[in-house]
């Protein structure tokens, strides 16, 4: 076996969506002849905790956990938050509509805290490294991100060591939809390019998760890039079928923040439940895991306050069951410059789920070619409201009749283990 030191953040017991890529990752490479050795944080900041995703660690798998400094005291003491609150990193505003405290601590993120709040943990982790990986060799290295420090540590072992270089982005880095958000300056700026350039051109190979940020990349550096999207655990979804909901359930899981609330979706769904006694009767709308302000209080003001269930966070499994149960699974894509790209990593667990979509964002976007390529939902603009209001119609009514359904097909390739095979023949290039 081949051993892979992976550098990445974001590990079990924390239970955020970023987790799951290289937590199946580590599970499958195996069958490629890779054997994961995963470098990660220890004392981390966690906005959400699972202790049930540590059962999925793979038996035997070495895990190193070194110490990190983060900036959070700071950032908790200027935005008002308790030491125990939670720190979301994708702008959501839970409670309150952000203060001139919040807005400073962004500022002073994007402008010190270069590429990110993680930046202390770097030359640490590069020296640690370096000592560790002369007793205990591997054949690659993968740095996994954001936050995009653990691209500078790998880029650190590169120059020290020699060795070959993946580069993983589940995001991108200057592309990102937030990056207008962080109040740059331009010196900040120029460096946040500097650096990303440097990763991207010094990495042996360089893979993200979408066509379009891949096109996006190659733009930047001039260079191929390779995808590897995210996906759905097969093991995730065994066991007989869970019964449907008995209301019209309408379910989003993970993060709503800002840029993701869909708007035009609340004005529709109050239009047809002052239409429509029956369909607001049966409507249920779930959002589980953190969600903004704004979109609660636009849900209330819509008059659909008797309809909303919040569920703050859900073990992983418990999600996906909630899912299974669900009539219908919402997927709002951030509204943001860079759209064309983005795939929540929902969407491959709501293929796995093979509940109908409702995807509101492009028609041309990444998530939309996967929705239609596999028929498993249907896609309306942000703000095409007669489209949303006619997909809606045409659920309920199947709802009503209980043919709600879909036949999706071809989602295999969007598996773990079928991505798993992608991931480990570029490691396979870089490493021979």
């Amino acid at each position: 076996m081949k051993k892979v030191l992976v550098i990445t953040y974001y590990w079990p017991p924390a239970g955020v969506v970023d987790v799951q890529r290289w937590l199946k990752f580590s599970k499958y490479i195996r069958d490629g002849g890779w054997e994961p050795v995963i470098y990660t944080a220890e004392g981390g900041e966690m906005a959400l905790q699972d202790d049930s995703l540590l059962e999925e660690v793979p038996e035997g798998t070495v895990v190193i956990k070194q110490p990190i400094w983060e900036p959070y005291y700071f950032y908790k003491k200027l935005t008002g938050k308790k030491k125990g609150e939670k720190v979301y990193s994708g702008f959501i505003t839970e409670k309150k509509k952000a203060g001139p405290g919040q807005r400073l601590s962004i500022w002073i993120r994007g402008n010190f805290f270069i590429p990110d709040a993680r930046k202390f943990w770097i030359k640490p982790s590069i020296k640690f490294l370096v000592k560790y990986l002369k007793d205990h060799k591997v054949d690659a290295i993968l740095s996994n991100g954001p936050p995009h420090s653990m691209h500078m540590i790998a880029l650190g072992l590169k120059e020290k060591l020699g060795l070959p270089w993946l580069a993983d982005f589940r995001d991108p880095w200057t592309n990102i939809d937030f990056y207008d958000q962080l109040m740059l300056s331009k010196r900040a700026d120029r460096k946040h390019k500097r650096l990303e350039q440097k990763v991207l051109t010094t990495a042996d190979k360089v893979v993200t998760v979408s066509w379009s940020w891949a096109e996006d990349f190659k733009k930047l550096c001039g260079r191929e890039i390779e995808v590897i999207t995210n996906g759905y655990d097969e093991a995730d979804f065994e066991g007989g079928e869970p019964a449907l909901s008995k209301s019209f359930s309408l379910t989003h899981v993970g993060s709503l923040n800002k840029d993701r609330n869909p708007k035009s979706l609340w004005k529709v769904l109050e239009r047809i439940c002052d239409s429509n006694p029956q369909f607001k009767e049966d409507l249920e709308i779930i959002l589980i895991g953190p969600t903004d302000f704004e979109a609660i209080n636009d849900i209330n003001q819509s008059g659909l306050e008797s309809n909303l269930k919040l569920i703050d966070h859900l073990p992983h499994r418990a999600a996906i069951d909630k899912l299974r149960e669900s009539q219908v699974l919402l997927l709002p894509i951030n509204d943001t410059p860079n759209v064309s790209g983005v795939i929540p990593g929902k969407l491959y667990e709501y293929l796995g789920a093979r509940r109908p979509i409702l995807c509101i964002g492009p028609d041309k976007g990444d998530s939309a070619r996967i929705i239609k390529e596999t028929n498993a939902g249907k896609v309306a603009g942000f703000d095409d409201i007669n489209e949303i209001q006619k997909i809606l119609l045409e659920y309920f009514v199947q709802y009503q009749s209980k043919i709600l359904n879909i036949g999706s097909y071809g989602i295999d390739k969007f598996s773990r283990k079928s991505l798993a095979v992608k991931m480990c023949e570029q490691l396979d290039k870089i490493s021979r």
